[in-house]
């Protein structure tokens, strides 16, 4: 039997539920294909799998590439580190889509590579390296951190029911645009042509600035397209415009692909693995941000799949979820790769393609695993100029910021809300444009608020804890003017 169809109703706080389920459904399975737990044929899976593989791949691929640019790892360890993130995915999709015991949604849900961990890893690379450590030192702090945080989310899991009391969608939408701000700095320095060109001296050269911007033209103009193939592929078909030009131009390095296996076995913690405490303190809230992402993302996808989004069936998935999400990250530190989440781009998909199938993520799983063994595949990407890079992943990181800003305003932006994202923006970006703030002080004080993300998130949930809700105490007032 299906562990999907093992479920026993639950609500917020895990008692049975037995009734109700069916009214909460969603009604849009009739617009499917093929539901959740419908097996379609293998010739067909495999069609629809590829296109969720070119949804997300850019996706999973982007955070190692720019993690290992900025730590100046050379290409074996860079195509190494890609290669793992597309094998520590296969393996996190399965997961989820499977639902192993408790663990996973048992929903079409991919994993890939967060963003949100993006900004923080940077900011330990900079910091390892400035004190002298090499780029595998940074790397097995890095690692470390984020293998000891996935136990944040692993517990939060259990307590989902809370968050809403926590931190409240003006809250998380605060966050992500402080996410993508706080990413744009590093998407432009791409464009210009990364920090290896600050060396030789072409930073900012008229060849990397129209390469840059070109790629960036072309997403721009995909996006804006009717056709849904082209809107969905727009990253990658940039991405794939910009290398081919820049092969032309020849600034595309394929030797060291030379020195690169055929094959290639995972090797758990092969960079060894360290921690401090101060530079995890950040990454507690990124976590705690992640599972309520996690719940928005598989949210979206029940919807989508025509499956309930209210009731115990629907709250069971939801745990499994999150709890999975915290132990796909744990695999993939494990692995040598960043943290993991769920991914929204497969809503999309699923949408288009009427195909909601769980049995699709099985093999979205196993592609991710082949390409992720063979070394060749990460070494190619590796090879993409950082010009091209940039112009790509500038506006993913400019919609990350709109996303969060969708966030916000769909809450309702009154005046409170108002007040908790402009002092959340400016003291979260502020001290990324002013790190000098924290000359003198004690290192704690740095690893905790130098992060844009930890000094805004804090920010906008103690803001959110303390300001009055003034709107809704006059409403009150109206109601019982006695």
């Amino acid at each position: 039997m299906d562990s999907d169809q093992e479920l026993t109703p639950v609500d917020s706080l895990g008692n049975d539920l037995d009734s109700d389920i069916t009214e909460t459904a969603v009604v849009t399975k009739s617009g499917l294909i093929y539901g959740l737990n419908d097996k379609p044929p293998i010739a067909e899976a495999i069609f629809v799998a590829f296109q969720h593989v070119l949804a997300s791949f850019v996706g999973i691929i982007t955070p190692p590439i720019i993690i290992c640019s900025s730590l100046g790892l050379d290409a074996a360890n860079t195509s190494y580190l890609i290669s793992m993130s597309l094998f520590a995915s296969g393996i996190c999709t399965f997961i989820q889509c499977k639902r192993i015991g408790p663990i996973g949604s048992g929903l079409l849900s991919l994993q890939g590579t967060s963003f949100a961990f993006l900004g923080p890893i940077l900011g330990i690379g900079a910091a390892a390296k400035a004190s002298g450590g090499s780029p595998e030192q940074a790397l097995a702090l890095i690692f470390g951190v984020c293998l000891f945080g996935s136990f944040v989310e692993i517990i939060l899991s259990q307590f989902l029911h809370l968050l809403d009391k926590i931190i409240t969608p003006v809250v998380s939408g605060t966050v992500v645009m402080i996410i993508g701000l706080g990413l744009i700095k590093t998407g432009m320095i791409s464009l210009a042509g990364g920090e290896i060109s600050r060396k030789t001296g072409t930073f900012g050269s008229s060849q990397n600035l129209m390469l840059g911007g070109a790629v960036l033209l072309i997403v721009v103009v995909l996006t804006l397209s009717k056709n849904r193939f082209l809107r969905m592929g727009s990253i990658a078909i940039g991405l794939a415009v910009g290398f081919i030009a820049s092969l032309f131009l020849g600034i595309v390095n394929f030797s060291d692909l030379n020195q690169l296996p055929f094959f290639r076995m995972p090797l758990p913690f092969r960079y060894g693995i360290s921690f401090d405490f101060g530079t995890f303190l950040p990454f507690i809230l990124l976590y705690v941000l992640t599972a309520i992402e996690t719940v928005g993302d598989l949210t979206a996808t029940s919807a989508v799949s025509g499956e309930p989004v209210k009731g115990g069936v629907y709250i069971r998935r939801i745990r499994g979820g999150v709890l999975g999400d915290g132990i796909n990250s744990l695999i993939a530190a494990v692995l040598n790769t960043f943290p993991n989440t769920t991914f929204s781009q497969n809503n999309g998909v699923i949408q288009m393609t009427g195909v909601g199938s769980r049995y699709v993520g099985f093999f979205v799983a196993g592609i991710f695993v082949i390409l992720g063994l063979l070394p060749i595949i990460g070494g190619v990407f590796q090879a993409i100029p950082q010009p091209v890079l940039g112009g790509a992943t500038l506006v993913m990181f400019g919609s990350i910021a709109v996303a969060g800003l969708n966030i916000v305003v769909s809450a309702g932006l009154d005046r409170r809300s108002m007040i908790i994202v402009a002092v959340s923006l400016g003291l979260g970006l502020g001290v990324v444009f002013a790190p000098e703030i924290f000359d003198g002080k004690l290192p704690i004080f740095k690893n905790l608020f130098g992060s844009a993300i930890s000094t805004g998130g804090l920010t906008a949930m103690l803001l959110s804890w303390l300001l009055p809700n003034v709107e809704d105490d006059v409403a009150i007032a109206q109601e019982n003017p006695g």
